[in-house]
């Protein structure tokens, strides 16, 4: 077992530099969201990166479409200089070259659709002499037709294959600065492609599913393919593809760290029960009024809150938890580890919930 936060086991990947954070290795899981304003609308695309940042996105990704877009790379670095960016190429290299030079962290392409291998040459120098990782990224659409006809179709063997592939590209001309990322609309197919990758190459993987729906339909699919990954210790970075507003992206995106123990931001773990008809107190209101208070904890370390409807599942079922309430009789009992501490009012119990933990200096 890997000795990485919270102990939980992870594939051995190299480790790669982009900006001031690392992806693979030993580094935290970041999480990564894209801009959906038009990139050569500096105010939009500069207010929407912003308020990624600040939603605690690790890594934004930007479509480069154009040279004026570039221009926005410019910009943005400019006033938000510890943001990290990534450009969003497809087909035209020398995008790939202005963005290199324009400060980006990151580029993703597709290797296979830059153009002849002089062009692929291009872009891996100009990345390599300034330190540029470039993502490698395969979905349904960009797979060679060889590919297709070798593996039968679209499927995670071809998915893979061609990731792969791609990456041998960059080989040639002695680049490994590599992060791969195989995506897919189905489910089963993105976690079995990338296993198949996690198993054949040491690279960093960027894990998502892709073309995923809203955000409920989106939610669950971006939690059962990236959980899934994650749970087997597949997964370095990673975005949950919703249509909607990409700050909702980052939200879901914590979540599912969260549940595994993951998210070295968010150090706060809140379980609660589903209630029963044994419930006398407003559970919905005290957990809500918890959840919009989160920032009032202060917390050095990754804590368990529990907030429980009764005494069954209360100090005994919930006895893990570092600190929590249990319903009553229109009262809640605090407790610590198991042990119960004192009752508290139904309007008081987050005041008390929240002072406690900050008194226990957790």
């Amino acid at each position: 077992m890997e000795n990485y936060p919270y102990n939980l086991y992870r594939r051995k990947t190299k480790k790669i530099k982009v900006g001031d954070l690392y992806i693979g290795g030993d580094a935290p899981i970041t999480v990564q969201s894209m801009t959906n304003t038009p990139s050569d609308d500096f105010d939009a695309t500069y207010a929407q990166v912003k308020a990624l940042c600040d939603a605690s996105c690790d890594i934004v990704r930007i479509a480069i479409p154009d040279s004026e877009s570039v221009k926005t790379i410019y910009k943005i670095k400019e006033k938000l200089p510890k943001a990290v960016l990534v450009a969003d190429i497809h087909f035209d290299y020398r995008l790939a070259l202005e963005s290199a030079e324009a400060g980006i962290d990151k580029i993703r392409i597709n290797p296979g659709n830059i153009g002849d291998l002089s062009k692929i040459k291009a872009v891996a120098d100009k990345c390599s002499s300034r330190g540029i990782p470039i993502r490698i990224g395969v979905n349904s659409g960009s797979v060679d037709k060889k590919i297709l006809a070798r593996f039968g179709g679209v499927n995670a063997e071809a998915l893979a294959e061609s990731a792969i592939e791609n990456a041998l590209l960059l080989e040639r001309f002695d680049f490994e600065n590599i992060v791969l990322a195989v995506k897919s609309s189905d489910v089963r197919t993105m976690i079995e492609a990338n296993r198949i990758l996690a198993k054949r190459c040491d690279y960093p993987l960027h894990i998502g599913v892709t073309e995923a729906g809203g955000d409920r339909s989106g939610s669950v699919k971006g939690a059962i393919g990236i959980g899934s990954l994650l749970a087997d210790g597949i997964g370095d970075t990673l975005r949950v593809s919703l249509t909607a507003d990409p700050t909702v992206e980052v939200a879901r995106a914590r979540d599912i760290l969260s549940s595994l123990g993951l998210d070295t931001k968010n150090k706060i773990n809140i379980v609660s029960c589903p209630t029963c008809g044994r419930t006398r107190v407003g559970m919905m209101e005290t957990l809500a009024e918890l959840e919009a208070r989160k920032g009032e904890i202060k917390t050095e370390r990754p804590i368990k809150i529990a907030v429980m409807g009764c005494a069954v599942n209360g100090p005994g079922e919930a006895r893990e938890a570092d600190v929590g309430i249990a319903g009553g009789d229109n009262e809640f009992l605090l407790f610590k580890k198991g042990e119960k501490l004192r009752k508290v009012s139904v309007e008081n119990a987050v005041d008390e919930l929240i002072n406690e933990i900050n008194r226990a200096h957790f």
